[in-house]
């Protein structure tokens, strides 16, 4: 049986979320799936800043989240 578990979902625009999810097959080593939205994700040129931050601050809070499963594992 594997395990799941979400390191972090956030919006990063008006219409897209992201979704980073860690599982644990019984079988496997671990694996890291970043689920991002079925099309592009569009925005005005001066919204670059922003979106890329959006999209940073969900890969930093995955990246914390994970550090902490992984140590708890030791």
């Amino acid at each position: 049986m594997s395990k799941s578990t979400i390191l972090a979902t956030a919006r990063i625009n008006a219409a897209d979320i992201i979704t980073i999810t860690y599982v644990e097959p019984a079988d496997a080593p671990g694996a890291v799936f970043v689920r991002w939205p079925d099309a592009p994700s569009v925005a005005a040129p001066h919204q670059l800043p922003s979106l890329a931050n959006a999209v940073m601050a969900v890969l930093g809070e995955a990246v914390g989240k994970l550090a902490t499963i992984r140590t708890d594992d030791r």
